[in-house]
């Protein structure tokens, strides 16, 4: 289950620099020119469950495997992008195929810095990108409709229903609102799901801060705070930089001395990657035995045999039946056998939905 977030903003916000930071497995290149990030990073990361190292703990396996996201890191935009202005097209192209976007946005000040925009601005900023996504959709909204005007008269019914959702987009992206803030219900989003619009993905933002804001954030991030309140969007204050090098050490006790040296109880970064899995609809469960101890990532609402095919698609075809314990009662008891012995593992059917943190033992045949 490879589900992608992008990060996007600007020219020289941070977007690198935060990729660096996030990415185990590679490095994008930071430096201080226009379209540094041309072709897409993208990197693995880790999501950080203080979960999985409890049950590590506790069943002691031969080896433990964290759950991942992947995270790409797209090239910077520009005003015009969506008339193909700088890499305009390469940049939404690159949009349209992650699930999430990370808007980083530029919430300091550094003359050495090049800013094409001006003063900082982070409304200005964030509206900039918005707008580019919200014209590239508007003009993919009405060659669709274009189209489909020609073949309405078939009569079909699921035509009829995109359609008239392209229709309310279009009425939206005009106003210059994005699709997400229209809240489609599932059937809707289902019946343009195939535009891949831009505008409909679910943002997590930002606020590059200096170092000396690292812990209050400033006027800036307080300004980008106040802007997105009413959208119900997520602003994870942070410096980069920062980050970047906490991400650089190798040993635990160094890492642990560097974030004592800023006051840091945990690097931002796992925060970000947490938001990023929530923004995602994503949730977790685990399979814990001597040989390994996993953590599996499936959506939001996923039925157990679903939740089974992560692990192989065999699982679900000959899907029979799930052993289930809570994590709670896991801790609790300490072990899959006294939690069998005091009836806290529990036997689930196909119509079972899955729990965030389940400790899972799927029954097969195939």
């Amino acid at each position: 289950m490879a589900l992608q977030a992008g990060i996007v903003g600007l020219p020289n916000v941070g977007k690198s620099t935060l990729f660096n930071a996030v990415s185990s497995s590679a490095k994008a290149q930071a430096s201080n020119y226009r379209f540094c990030t041309i072709e897409p990073n993208t990197g693995l990361v880790n999501v950080p469950d203080p979960r999985l190292n409890k049950l590590e703990a506790l069943v002691q396996p031969d080896r433990t495997v964290p759950t991942q996201i992947e995270i790409v890191d797209i090239a910077g935009l520009v005003r015009g992008a969506s008339k193909g202005e700088g890499l305009g097209n390469k940049f939404l192209a690159n949009i349209r195929e992650v699930d999430a976007i990370i808007h980083v946005i530029r919430c300091f000040e550094d003359e050495n810095i090049l800013r094409e925009e001006g003063a900082i601005n982070p409304i200005s900023d964030k509206e900039i990108i918005e707008t580019e996504l919200q014209l590239k959709d508007l003009d993919s909204v009405e060659k669709k409709l274009s189209k489909m005007e020609k073949m309405l008269k078939t009569g079909d019914a699921k035509m009829k229903l995109e359609y008239d959702v392209l229709l309310q987009c279009k009425e939206q992206l005009n106003k210059g609102k994005s699709i997400l803030s229209m809240n489609l219900s599932k059937e809707e989003k289902a019946a343009i799901a195939e535009n891949f619009l831009l505008s409909e993905k679910p943002v997590l933002y930002v606020a590059n801060v200096d170092e000396a804001s690292m812990h209050t954030g400033n006027k800036y991030s307080d300004a980008l705070k106040e802007a997105v309140k009413n959208e119900g969007a997520q602003v994870i204050v942070m410096t980069n930089a920062i980050e970047a090098q906490i991400a650089e050490f190798d040993n635990p006790d160094d890492k642990s001395m560097f974030m004592e040296e800023y006051k840091m109880t945990e690097p931002a970064l796992d925060r970000l990657i947490h938001y990023t899995y929530k923004l995602l609809n994503l949730s977790t469960y685990f399979t814990a035995g001597v040989q390994e101890v996993r953590a599996w990532t499936i959506h939001q609402g996923w039925k157990a045999p679903q939740a089974a095919s992560v692990i192989h698609t065999d699982f679900e075809k000959g899907f029979i039946k799930a052993e289930v314990i809570s994590y709670e009662d896991f801790i609790t008891y300490q072990s899959e056998a006294a939690c069998r012995e005091n009836g806290r593992l529990r036997i689930e059917g196909k119509e079972y939905v899955v729990n965030d943190g389940d400790v899972m033992h799927f029954r097969f045949n195939v």
